[in-house]
């Protein structure tokens, strides 16, 4: 058999459309009045980014990998992973305009909850305990075997991703990122902790997930050569994912520090100015 047969998931495919369809709404709507004056409401690559992330979560969710994740193979399963925590996070995040962030912020305790939740010692605690917990097996067979576990798992899982890369992707002067050194800090030690389940699942010698032992076998792969895929495939594309980041950012760095001694006068000004403008509105 080479792939499941088709399913369709309807409640992705709603999900997928809200996303999108609501980003575009708030464009197009709330955009020229929330956004600064002369300014479009996104740039090309927010725009970009947001539908690549969008994308993403529904390649994610929708058959064949979805199928695949939930009935045959862990390997698929942890690439499912890959996706939702360290792909689709980081590319809405990207993609969100600060006026519009600030409007999905602006509830008093929705700001409260995301200013704690995604501060950097914080939010490398919660994603690190949220990996662990689902590559737990007791938890996985959980999930496989309960939707609603399931859906809380990837639930859980994006939410806390979320959180972690705010301090490397944050729009919001209010709630800034870190500066270049610590933000490669800070993903440097982001690829540590994923290392742990995946040396068990690499150089294990026996299934940890008891669902996928009595899943039918596809593609000639055995419990063992998957669950050693799944484990290379969190070690290696997780950390490849990071690594590429961090390197985005120390050139960012190199090229910000050969430019110019740091921010000028009127770069300040500008920053200081929407910090002041955010803070009377509240």
């Amino acid at each position: 058999m080479r792939l499941p047969p088709f399913t369709l998931h309807p409640e992705v495919i709603l999900l997928v459309a809200a996303l999108a369809w609501g980003y575009a709404w708030a464009l197009a709507r709330l955009g020229p009045d929330h956004a600064p004056a002369g300014e479009r409401p996104a740039t090309r690559g927010q725009v970009t980014a947001y539908g690549l992330g969008v994308l993403t979560i529904a390649v994610a969710a929708l058959w064949p990998i979805h199928d695949l994740s939930e009935r045959y193979l862990f390997s698929v399963h942890m690439f499912q992973h890959m996706l939702i925590s360290l792909v689709a996070p980081p590319l809405l995040l990207f993609g969100m305009p600060a006026w519009l962030l600030r409007l999905l912020l602006r509830p008093r305790w929705v700001h409260a909850m995301v200013r704690r939740a995604t501060r950097p010692f914080v939010a490398l605690v919660l994603f690190n305990s949220v990996i662990l917990l689902t590559h737990w097996p007791a938890w996985v067979n959980l999930t496989l075997h309960s939707e609603p576990f399931h859906l809380l798992s990837h639930t859980m899982l994006f939410v806390s991703a979320s959180c972690m890369w705010w301090p490397v992707l944050s729009p919001l002067p209010e709630m800034p990122t870190l500066s270049y050194p610590a933000r490669m800090l800070y993903l440097f030690l982001q690829s540590i902790v994923p290392t742990v389940p995946a040396s068990f699942l690499t150089f294990g010698h026996t299934p940890l997930y008891h669902f996928y032992v009595g899943a039918p076998r596809i593609w000639g792969l055995s419990v063992l050569t998957d669950q050693t895929i799944s484990g290379l495939m969190m070690k290696l594309l997780g950390g490849a994912i990071l690594w590429t980041v961090l390197a985005v950012i120390f050139f960012r760095w190199y090229q910000q520090e050969h430019a110019s001694d740091g921010w000028d006068a009127l770069q300040w000004r500008d920053v200081e100015s929407e910090i002041r403008s955010e803070l009377t509105k509240r």
